[in-house]
């Protein structure tokens, strides 16, 4: 899969032949350093550019483009190379923009020689810098990874080459500008506008030189890493280059970017100096509201992953520029001990200290801006996104149509705990859900809970993810059984038992077992055929077309191999044709089947009734801290919402 990195991030190389493709939107240089084992350019023949665009294992584009294929071979660099820095730079004196904050965000991507794409970059937040280091290949222990580096430099080509320890760099910046200006020279111009006629919205002809930009579209609707709709390391796609847009480019939300691009409105004014941010709910893509806040909540759950992410790449990269400091201290005799080598020390701890502190404060900038707009749009969601103890409860009233997500519960990282980012899984469920009532590693909490106490938390958590999936489904869409083998969960289903939400008593013994795992087994099977026949309407007329919920408490006990092989066929084949499953199940009590529940649990997807960090997210692999989303104690809302559920029930017949 593609690693989308952010600022700071690294990512290994899987070959060493490889294609740097570059999207700029506007023409840009594009050249390589190499760098020797201190990071330094020892001289003009270890620079690739226009003026000279090949050297070993390196070849560059010949002039300015918005477009560029960077060929980089690395086993062909000289031994004495370990890094590879590919450079940008806007051309002077063309009549073009003279910074990157004046068009759109550039964009690479490593691919090997077959087009598969390892990593891309989108090189974001710069503003008067008119040159950067965009990407770096480095080797480190015999392997060959990319980082994003994005360090623009306002001062040009000039600065950039100088701070790489490149000897004559302003003589090496005229010569490049020089081929540059070359370049441009023997360009083909673009035709003139045409008067009285052309385009009939007034827009004038694009040259040669000049493309529209490419800005990489975020998920909206549930796409891109949406999945199975959860946050819950559902897997999905990596966002990908998408639509294009001229002129310059606005994003609503800060650092945010947007599906498709900017409508061509006037710009919000900005805020002024000193003022508060000011978020509002719903301020993303989408046909409805819902839509609009599902996508903001993915945007900041996004947000929270990337931000983290650069901050902890950050950090990694502060404490490896210590470590090689303090490595080249040590290695010198004549360095090692004395003043000298004391006051060495300390500086290099004291810039890997302000690298922190500087990173530290870029994360905290962004979190504050999250916990604000966290806490507008919880109070702006929907009764399906909503936390228990969200008022929008008190004035529920039975749904007319099935809504697109589901909150299971909230993610948080160590860094900011008080930041909680929604989960949401995207309806129809395409995975069951097993909640693990067995004890976990991880987790704060999770030892401080004994099992039978976890077993009950367990149950309470299955009732509340029942009772959300009753509430948020139109009357008779959604039917709940219950296998409770040995009758232990009496208690805990008793919200769902006194208003008639469930379908039938929960089903007790080796014979209950059997019966509802045999009906709803037959059913997937009936409806799998007629829908691959083309034979809906020859369905029985008896059959249930609601989606049905099976809850599944204290497997493997009561549990024959027929029974765990029709568990085991539900969790694969039902979703697809409306049977859904929730194991409440401690995995070590399965222990005596071995490998073969295996395939049942990998299908299902696992949450726990205590804070637990074993969730990832689909962009930077992040283990994020599950907390279910469970009524308040001593809260009726539960009860509340259950009654007027049945009570619809009954007045519909059901």
């Amino acid at each position: 899969m593609t690693a989308e990195l952010v600022r700071g991030q690294n990512h290994p190389l899987s070959g060493t032949r490889l294609e740097i493709r570059v999207s700029a939107g506007q023409p840009v240089m594009a050249g390589v350093t190499l760098g020797n084992a201190d990071g330094r350019v020892p001289g003009d023949e270890w620079v690739a550019h226009p003026a000279s665009p090949k050297l070993p294992g390196l070849e560059v584009s010949r002039q300015a483009a918005a477009e560029h294929r960077l060929a980089v071979d690395l086993d062909a660099l000289p031994e004495t190379a370990h890094r590879v820095n590919v450079l940008l730079a806007l051309p002077s004196g063309t009549g073009g923009p003279d910074r990157f904050g004046a068009l759109a965000a550039p964009f690479l991507a490593v691919t090997g020689t077959d087009g598969t794409e390892m990593a891309n970059y989108t090189v974001t937040g710069l503003d008067a810098e008119s040159a950067v280091v965009a990407l770096e290949l480095y080797r480190r222990q015999g392997a060959w990874k990319v980082r994003a580096v994005g360090q623009g430099y306002a001062g040009g080509l000039t600065a950039m080459l100088h701070d790489q320890g490149l000897p004559r760099a302003a003589e090496t910046a005229a010569r490049i500008e020089e081929a540059i200006a070359q370049g441009v020279a023997r360009a083909v111009a673009a035709p003139p506008a045409q008067v009285g006629g052309g385009a009939a919205d007034g827009r004038t002809a694009v040259g040669a030189a000049g493309h529209d930009p490419v800005v990489p579209a975020a998920p909206a609707g549930g796409g891109a890493a949406a999945g199975d709709g959860g946050p819950a390391g559902s897997g999905g796609s990596v966002p990908e280059p998408g639509a294009a847009s001229v002129g310059p480019v606005s994003y609503r939300h800060p650092g945010r970017r947007t599906s498709a691009p900017p409508e061509p409105a006037p710009a919000a004014p900005a805020a002024e100096p000193g003022q508060p941010y000011q978020p509002v709910a719903g301020d993303a893509t989408g046909w409805t509201m819902n839509e609009r806040l599902y996508n903001q909540v993915w945007g900041m759950f996004e947000d929270l992953a990337r931000a983290t992410a650069a901050y902890r790449s950050a950090v990694d990269f502060a404490e490896s520029r210590l470590e090689q400091e303090l490595d080249r201290v040590l290695s010198d005799p004549s360095t090692r001990v004395g003043p000298a080598a004391d006051a060495a020390r300390q500086e290099a701890r004291a810039r890997q200290a302000e690298l922190v502190e500087q990173a530290r404060a870029a994360l905290d900038r962004d979190l504050d801006r999250l916990v604000v707009e966290a806490e507008v749009v919880e109070h702006a969601l929907p009764p399906a996104f909503a936390r228990w103890d969200n008022p929008v409860w008190q004035a529920y009233q039975v749904p007319l149509e099935t809504p697109m997500a589901l909150r299971l519960g909230d993610l948080h990282l160590p860094e900011r705990r008080d930041l909680r980012i929604p989960m949401l899984v995207r309806l129809p469920l395409e995975r069951g859900l097993w909640i693990d009532s067995g004890r976990s590693a991880g987790g704060a909490d999770a030892s401080l809970v004994d099992a039978a106490e976890r077993r009950r938390l367990a149950l309470d958590c299955a009732v509340s993810h029942a009772a959300r999936l009753l509430a948020v489904h139109p009357v008779g869409d959604y039917s709940v059984h219950v296998i409770d083998p040995a009758g232990a969960a009496g208690t805990a289903l008793a919200p769902l038992l006194e208003h008639g939400a469930l379908k039938e008593p929960p089903m007790a013994g080796a014979r209950g077992v059997s019966e509802v795992l045999g009906r709803l087994t037959q059913r997937v099977d009936l409806v799998q055929m007629a829908v691959r026949s083309g034979a809906v309407d020859s369905l029985p007329p008896d059959l249930d077309t609601a989606e049905q919920l099976l809850i599944v408490n204290d497997f493997p006990h009561g549990f024959d191999d027929r029974s765990v092989t029709q568990l085991r066929y539900l969790a694969d084949e039902g979703p697809s044709v409306g049977v859904h499953l929730m194991m409440v199940a401690d995995r070590d009590d399965a222990r005596a089947y071995g490998p073969v529940l295996d395939p049942l649990w990998r299908s299902l997807l696992r949450v726990t009734p205590v804070p637990d960090d074993h969730l990832a997210d689909p962009w930077v692999g992040h283990s994020w801290t599950y907390e279910p989303s469970l009524a308040p104690s001593g809260s009726d809302v539960l009860r509340q919402v259950l009654r007027r559920v049945g009570q619809a029930r009954k007045a519909y017949g059901i």
